[in-house]
């Protein structure tokens, strides 16, 4: 087995550059049961930006914005809208991740650096990969602090209740037509991932469009990226949606496990959150398709959750419909019961279920 020269204990953070920080942290807590636990910003000596920490059990969301008009950060949501900046990976020694990487082709983004405070210290580098999105490597062994030197702690008057959203399952990528497998070589090259699976436009496709996806993982499985693209079809296809709207390559999901998608979904819809819709004939055939389930079919398809099979187990899952007003990042919630894949038996409805989204948009 070959050695793996980027060991990653899992996702550190994910940081999205916003317009309106302190209004969208309110929105992951009242809807997404997330905790404020940290804040970095003008009373905390941080004069150019606002950030707001947010977690449930293992993730860290990190919502960020410009206090001025021409910043990296401004010039970023100005272009992209609300969106994923930093896909931030925690590992043992961010110097050698970050002269691994480099070494082996990628782009630096910022050289490794260490900062301190009363908590310890953290060390972080960071590599450039598609579109404006980057890796940071988190460095925090040696660190107790809430989040990273410079953040305060922060908690909400609120009353938050978690919905038992557990860790990040993985991150999917939207690049152009005929990048797909460029990017995937950079991850089995730079980063010494493993290609996982390919889909092609004939698993994924309808009457209208289609797309290619290619998922990667790290050695020990913990990160797992897909990467799609366009694939030729008479209309337009979802990824060319988001291309055009974030103006480039980006995160399209993020996909977030639960041990019970009945009670996460309920709450979610509960809060506000809208989701796709695949109509009621779905659920017609479907235990003939995927068998043998745990959860009443009933609370499923009220629910709206979709289900798949593979040679592992099954997996539950469901999709919200974008969550800002480009149509651009959205977030999954799945829980798998054995399964290891992504749901190829449920591309098909998704995708129709898209397509009815964006022709509503006038972007089909």
């Amino acid at each position: 087995m070959k050695e793996d020269f980027l060991p990653i204990n899992g996702t550190d953070h994910i940081e999205l550059y916003v317009g309106n920080a302190k209004q969208s942290a309110l929105f992951y807590q009242h809807c997404m049961g997330f905790e404020l636990i940290a804040y970095a910003g003008p009373e905390t000596g941080v004069r150019d930006r606002a950030s707001y920490v947010l977690q449930q059990n293992k993730i860290r969301l990190v919502l960020t914005t410009s206090l001025q008009k021409d910043s990296e950060i401004a010039r970023h949501v100005q272009k992209h809208g609300d969106g994923v900046k930093v896909l931030a990976l925690w590992v043992d020694d961010a110097r050698k991740s970050f002269y691994e990487t480099t070494s082996r082709g990628a782009e630096a983004a910022h050289e490794p650096q260490v900062s301190k405070d009363e908590f310890g210290e953290v060390v972080m580098s960071s590599i450039k990969t598609y579109g404006d999105t980057i890796h940071t490597f988190v460095e925090r062994k040696n660190y107790k602090g809430p989040f990273l030197p410079g953040y305060k702690p922060r908690k909400t008057n609120a009353k938050i209740e978690s919905i038992g959203l557990k860790y990040v399952d993985h991150c999917v990528g939207n690049v152009e037509l005929g990048k797909m497998n460029e990017w995937v070589g950079f991850y089995e090259k730079v980063m010494g991932f493993n290609l996982l699976v390919t889909f092609d436009d004939k698993d994924i496709s309808t009457e209208y469009s289609a797309l290619m996806s290619k998922v990667v993982s790290n050695g020990n499985g913990y990160i797992k990226f897909p990467i799609n693209e366009p694939a030729e079809g008479k209309k337009k296809s979802q990824i060319e949606e988001y291309l055009d709207f974030y103006h480039g390559p980006g995160v399209q999901h993020i996909a977030i496990a639960t041990d019970d998608i009945i009670h996460t979904v309920g709450e979610l819809r509960r809060r506000g959150m809208e989701f796709l819709y695949v109509p009621d004939n779905y659920y017609e055939d479907i235990l003939d398709r995927v068998g043998k389930i745990d959860e009443d079919l009933k609370e499923l398809k009220k629910l709206n959750i979709l289900i798949d099979r593979d040679e592992e187990g099954y997996l539950l899952q469901i999709f919200t419909k974008p969550v800002q007003d480009r149509p651009t990042l959205f977030f999954e919630i799945i829980e798998r019961n054995g399964a290891k894949s992504f749901g190829k038996g449920n591309f098909k409805a998704l995708f129709e279920s898209i397509e009815r989204e964006q022709a509503l948009r006038g972007n089909l």
